[in-house]
């Protein structure tokens, strides 16, 4: 298998290898949203008592996903803008199965292979699902051409696959014959990287029994785990039907749900950056108050606050009280306000850089304090072709850059636009400062708005045709 392009960032505040629980909260503050879903259909009333696993409000948009009550608690809706809070919350105490009422009307309605895919949405483990090409949320009725389950999360400071599976590998090879059960001859193809370790070994030996299973092993080299890489250099097509893809601890989460009938509320969250006192990874809830992580772990009053990796996320904003379902790490920056003047011709020791222009590439590896400083001022590109070396995609992000400087639309749309996977790589390299990821993102978006558009005027002019024509059916009937 071969990749394209990509680019590992060495930077400081990488997390430990250890998983700290956090202390139990008194409140839980659930945002009503999160990357990809909108939780809008609430269910549950003001003042209500529920306990954990209960659901709190749906996505009606992505599937009816639920939001989840991580523990027993009480319900307010009015006290936190766009948040559902739990008070007087208990300890370790969670609603422990579903109704069998619910279970015999779903096996009525659509068999016993439907409890299963019923059980993974309803308990909260269908959210760790992927569409590969997309990123969005796919049918959890649907059938898929292959499931891609990685192991690896090579962004900067999000959690990794081996402190996800530590003391857990038993359940990850039972979540992989749950997954198993729900496919026909569709294969999973499973991600590892091609190092020789102890832990990767034992991986290796425990998947070997697994006919459905395939190993394809890859380089520990940033983004090579992105989904829609792997699918693409597997020769999946996004046209022959969706592509599952989960990371470990989907597939843990698949184990809890299936195994032991268990909502899946807690997940192991990173928090890493040069603001962080003692970079490691927690095991959080959603809801968990951001407060408290602040006051454990982040030392730096002006901090700049990541909900994701350093190349992807996004800032976490003021209002957002706690951590989200789908959050998978929080990098914190120090925030510098000052630009440095001509910071491009400084020596630059201690700083990266991909041209291998600063002194620091006459020193060996090393670890850079990566900070919110720009070090100088935005620049028109240069065509230095930086952006298209690190792509791992095979597209021109600086070409794209200029079409869409001239608002060429169409010409960006040929460029393959489409192919973009935000990684992120192309700004970082980019000795010019252009947001070229920010760029590719709005183009994308504006491209599938425009054609959405189309779609809708071409429904409705054939619409109005098949009226058009009745009205002369009709006219003609009335003539003879």
């Amino acid at each position: 298998m071969k990749f394209k392009g990509g680019y590992n960032i060495l930077l400081k505040g990488r997390p430990a290898s250890t998983v700290k629980a956090m202390p139990e909260p008194k409140s839980l503050y659930l945002p009503l949203y999160s990357e990809r879903f909108t939780f809008t259909d609430i269910r549950v009333k003001d003042g209500q008592k529920v306990s954990g696993g209960d659901i709190l409000a749906t996505d009606p948009n992505n599937h009816a996903v639920p939001l989840l009550a991580p523990r027993a608690g009480k319900v307010s809706l009015k006290a936190i803008e766009n948040h559902i809070v739990l008070e007087d919350v208990a300890r370790l105490e969670e609603h422990a199965d579903i109704a069998e009422k619910e279970l015999q009307h779903v096996e009525r309605e659509m068999g016993a292979a439907g409890i299963k895919r019923y059980k993974l949405l309803s308990l909260g483990a269908w959210q760790f699902f992927y569409d590969a090409f997309t990123g969005a949320l796919p049918d959890p009725l649907g059938t898929p051409q292959a499931v891609i389950v990685s192991t690896l999360s090579l962004e900067p400071f999000l959690t990794r696959g081996d402190i996800q599976l530590h003391k857990r590998l038993l359940n990850f090879t039972r979540g992989l014959e749950h997954l198993q059960s729900l496919l026909e001859y569709q294969p999973i193809y499973m991600v590892m990287p091609n190092i020789s370790s102890e832990f990767a070994n034992l991986i290796r030996n425990q998947i070997r029994g697994y006919a459905l299973v395939k190993m394809l092993e890859i380089p520990l080299k940033y983004p090579y785990d992105h989904f829609a890489i792997l699918a693409r250099r597997l020769n999946l097509k996004a046209d022959g039907g969706s592509v599952w893809a989960v990371r470990s601890e989907g597939v843990l989460a698949v184990d809890r749900a299936l195994t032991l009938t268990k909502p899946c509320t807690v997940r192991i969250v990173s928090i890493g950056g040069i603001g962080v006192n003692m970079p490691t990874h927690m095991k959080v809830m959603p809801g968990y108050p951001i407060q408290k992580i602040k006051e454990n772990y982040i030392f730096e009053p002006a901090a700049r606050v990541i909900n994701g990796g350093i190349l992807t996320g996004r800032i976490l904003e003021a209002d957002t009280l706690g951590v989200d379902t789908e959050c998978r790490g929080i990098t914190v920056l120090r925030e510098l306000h000052e630009r440095e003047f001509l910071g491009f011709i400084r020596p630059g020791w201690s700083r990266h850089s991909y041209a291998n222009c600063y002194l620091s590439s006459l020193r060996k590896k090393f670890e850079e304090k990566y900070t919110t400083g720009v070090r100088g001022e935005l620049r028109p590109c240069i065509s230095c072709n930086f952006c298209e070396e690190v792509c791992p995609a095979g597209i021109m992000p600086h070409l794209i850059h200029k079409y869409l400087y001239a608002d060429l639309i169409e010409e960006a749309e040929q460029a393959r636009v489409d192919l973009c996977v935000e990684c992120g790589l192309c700004s970082y390299v980019c000795p010019s400062k252009i947001d070229l990821r920010k760029q590719l993102i709005e183009a994308k978006a504006l491209i599938a708005k425009e054609k959405e558009e189309i779609r809708q005027e071409q429904l409705r002019q054939k619409e109005l045709q098949k009226q058009q024509e009745e009205a002369r059916k009709l006219s003609e009937e009335k003539a003879q």
